[in-house]
């Protein structure tokens, strides 16, 4: 029976050649690691060599071969009528005597007695699944199948599906011989996740490579809608290093739409035995898992990756009847994991357009290109190579054509579904998710797909111009301070840390409220006593949280520790939201709490706020969440800082505020910085230091405020220049102060970044770091590196 069968838990990952790397890798996880806590459902595999016989038992093996020694895989058309001959071929041919009786044998000692028992017919190909090939969801996958003599069709459809079109076009675009891959049937028990969830996990960042996140993707039912790409599910990350300290690790939710599951049939045979049905409003609005269960299978998730040796895309399910989660495939991601980790690519876009449509975007590149309208497999011969493929869903049966899109954009779909997963092996932008981008878009609009600004992918109208760049880093010279980084955009954290680093010199918290919240906190506080519209508006931006409040706090737990953890365990300073009135009145319901100033630049801002009566609240809730990123996610390379800092007295008030809400300097290692803008500032330095651990100078407000200009002002904007004599007297004397005190002393304005000879000069005068914009990091450093090898040379 072994010649032809073997039981899962039998076969390991030294038998690819027998089972496959699915198989393979099941059977691996079942004898090594269900002592970790790994749970696999059991079952049975057929092997290689009973394909191999069953191809050769009535000479459809040779018929095979010489029908794709003539075919041309480029040919859309052509391909697909060969693929359904050879596929049909296969469904029609008998299984030879010795395999049925093996699998019959092998089906009821699975099924004790339950014949009716559901179970799972996979595919599992010799060559899939291996670290340099992703095959992944080339092959059929037929769930809730019931019944001996379905399970053997379902064997069957298997087997044809190593010749679908996709698979075909795949293997003569990698390289390999049609005959030298063979197919292995995986026979498992279901798990009833259509009563509970299922998605797909990645033990890395899929965009960035990040290698210390799991990143998970959940809806209801059974998972092949998230693989297929039929549905936007719910995403987690999840930070390694702190997961084994069983302290909270979850650094992002994104609640998807999940409008639709799939679920068992009555009928157990294969192509009838799911269907899928609409999810309930409720059910949509609430996260499809619990903390703990994103918790739960992201150790699972690093037990297998530690086990295999390097990072892995696994495919699991929960139990709607015992709770419990199962793993049901687990294989080698092959893109991002394969990257060169000392190469930076970039991609810039030099311009903007109107807004055309926005989902979730797959690859930080651009491309541009006229759009092309596509509702099934028989219009793909329309797409041309630099044409912009969009369409309500894609699947792997589009590979041989989605390699000639510039890009992709889909209505449907998350970031672990089968066609991301290709977009990303052929280097191709993809915006999936995007709801109605199909009715948004015209057939041959010329259009720029965005997908270089963090999480969210933007269609633009036009082909618009952007910018390519390449930089191989192998060690950067030294400079006799640190360079840090400005880094406001959670989305983008994982992608700028890979950039040479000391750390994030500052992180805006506006820019959490303004991306993640979009509400204002009074509205949130007060939120019984909103308009019924208003409040309507909020239920549904807070969807999947406890309340209001909770959000609010919650998501500026994810934006702050996303950043914290990206950098861990360098510093990130965290600079307490410096929104001006007429900002935050921009918020959904900000506008009933905030007072109309004619200078907000100068007025209602920074400490002022923070201590007011009338806002003392909302600064409290970020507290709670920077307190509890320190404290109980223990990501204690957060720092604190507070702007626009006007007098002493201000500076000691936000002091005692903080500590009463258990941020006191010093405890737990907190450093509180404070930014350095406003000539008082310098001018009193060491009275201000009494308070403080150091400076980061802000360069932007000091600028306006010592030579007296409005930097919002087109009319005098050609007087602004941080280079200013009086400007750098200020800044040296911020810097010597600090020096004398022995306390830290930063820049995070604007200049260094625009003048590089300004970061020399700062460099000159001693300062401890230079924040820098992402994308004048390289440039900048090299400027100083070559200006400091300049000045060693001995003079002529």
């Amino acid at each position: 029976m072994q010649h032809y069968v073997q039981r899962l838990d039998q076969v390991g990952m030294a038998d690819v050649d027998t089972v496959g790397g699915k198989n393979a890798s099941l059977g691996e996880m079942i004898s090594q690691l269900s002592a970790a806590g790994v749970r696999v459902p059991t079952g049975f595999a057929t092997t290689a060599q009973a394909y191999r016989d069953f191809l050769a038992f009535e000479g459809l093996s040779q018929r095979i071969q010489d029908t794709l020694e003539t075919l041309d895989a480029s040919d859309v058309q052509a391909l697909a009528v060969t693929g359904r001959k050879i596929r049909q071929w296969i469904l029609e041919a008998p299984l030879q005597p010795e395999l049925e009786g093996a699998i019959e044998t092998a089906f009821a000692e699975m099924t004790q007695g339950n014949a009716e028992m559901a179970v799972a017919v996979r595919s599992s190909a010799t060559a899939e699944d291996l670290p340099d090939a992703s095959f992944a969801g080339q092959q059929e996958t037929f769930l809730n199948i019931r019944g001996l003599d379905n399970v053997k069709h379902a064997i069957r459809e298997v087997f044809a599906s190593l010749y679908n079109d996709r698979a075909i076009s795949y293997r003569v675009h990698q390289g390999y011989d049609h005959i030298d891959v063979a197919l292995s049937a995986g026979i498992q028990r279901m798990v009833r996740s259509e009563t509970g969830a299922a998605g797909v996990m990645f033990t890395l960042d899929t965009e960035s490579g990040f290698q210390h996140a799991v990143f998970i993707t959940s809806a209801y039912g059974l998972g092949e809608t998230v693989v297929q790409g039929a549905v936007n599910p719910d995403e987690f990350y999840v930070f390694k290093p702190t997961l084994s300290q069983k302290v909270p690790s979850i650094l992002r939710r994104n609640l998807g739409s999940k409008a639709i599951k799939m679920i068992y049939t009555a009928d157990g045979r294969a192509g009838k035995a799911v269907a899928t049905v609409e999810v309930p409003q409720a059910q949509r609005s609430q996260f499809s898992i619990t903390d703990a269960d994103v918790e739960g299978l992201a150790r699972i998730a690093v037990i297998i990756e530690n086990h295999y040796g390097r990072p892995m895309d696994i495919e699991w399910a929960k139990d709607g009847d015992d709770g419990q989660l199962y793993i049901v495939q687990a294989r080698p991601e092959t893109v991002k994991s394969r990257a060169p980790s000392n190469v930076i690519e970039r991609y810039l876009l030099k311009e903007k357009g109107k807004v055309l449509a926005q989902g979730r975007s797959i690859g930080h590149r651009i491309g541009s290109g006229p759009v092309r309208l596509v509702s099934d497999l028989s219009q793909m011969h329309l797409v041309q190579q630099g044409d912009v493929l969009v369409a309500d869903m894609t699947d792997p049966d589009w590979e041989p054509v989605m390699k000639r899109a510039a890009a992709i954009v889909t209505n449907r779909g998350g970031r672990t579904c089968h066609a991301a997963i290709i977009a990303r092996e052929l280097g191709i932008p993809a915006i999936v998710g995007c709801g109605d981008a199909t009715e948004l878009l015209t057939e041959g609009q010329p259009v720029t797909v965005s997908c270089a600004e963090g999480d969210t992918g933007w269609v633009y109208e036009g082909e618009l111009s952007f910018e390519h760049q390449t930089n191989r880093v192998v060690s950067m010279p030294p400079l006799p301070f640190d360079v840090m980084m400005n880094v406001g955009n959670p989305d983008r954290a994982f992608d700028f840390q890979a950039l040479p680093n000391a750390g994030v010199g500052l992180a805006r918290l506006e820019f959490i409220i303004n991306r993640m919240i979009g509400v204002h906190p009074k509205a949130l506080l007060n939120f019984d006593s909103q308009t019924p519209e208003l409040q309507e508006t909020i239920r549904r931006r807070t969807a999947g949280y406890a309340g209001p409040v909770e959000f609010y706090i919650d998501k500026l737990v994810e934006g702050i520790s996303t950043l914290a953890a990206a950098f861990y365990p360098k510093k990130v300073i965290v600079r307490m939201s410096d929104f001006k009135s007429n900002e935050y009145s921009h918020l959904i319901g900000g506008a009933e709490f905030e007072p109309s100033e004619e200078n907000p630049m100068l007025g209602f801002r920074g400490a002022a706020r923070y201590i007011s009566e009338s806002f003392r609240d909302c600064f409290e809730l970020e507290c709670r969440a920077l307190k509890y990123v320190r404290d109980i996610m223990r990501l204690t390379n957060v720092e604190i800082m507070i702007p626009f800092v006007r007098t002493p007295g201000e500076a000691r008030q936000v002091v005692e505020l903080l500590a009463d809400n258990g941020l006191r300097r010093g405890e737990n290692g907190l450093r509180l910085i404070m930014m350095c803008e406003i000539p008082s500032n310098a001018l009193l330095a060491d009275q201000f230091l009494e308070y403080f651990d150091g400076f980061s100078i802000g360069s932007n407000d000091l600028t306006q405020l010592t030579l007296g200009l409005d930097r919002d002002s087109g009319v005098i904007a050609h007087l602004f220049d941080e280079r200013n004599e009086a400007v750098k007297k200020l800044l040296s004397m911020a810097i010597e102060a600090c020096r004398s005190k022995g306390k830290y002393i930063g820049i995070c304005g604007q200049g260094p970044s625009d003048h590089p000879d300004l970061a020399q000069w700062l460099m000159e005068q001693g300062i401890n770091s230079v924040s820098l914009n992402p994308d004048s990091v390289l440039d900048t450093w090299f400027f100083l590196a070559n200006h400091l090898k300049g000045a060693a040379q001995p003079q002529a």
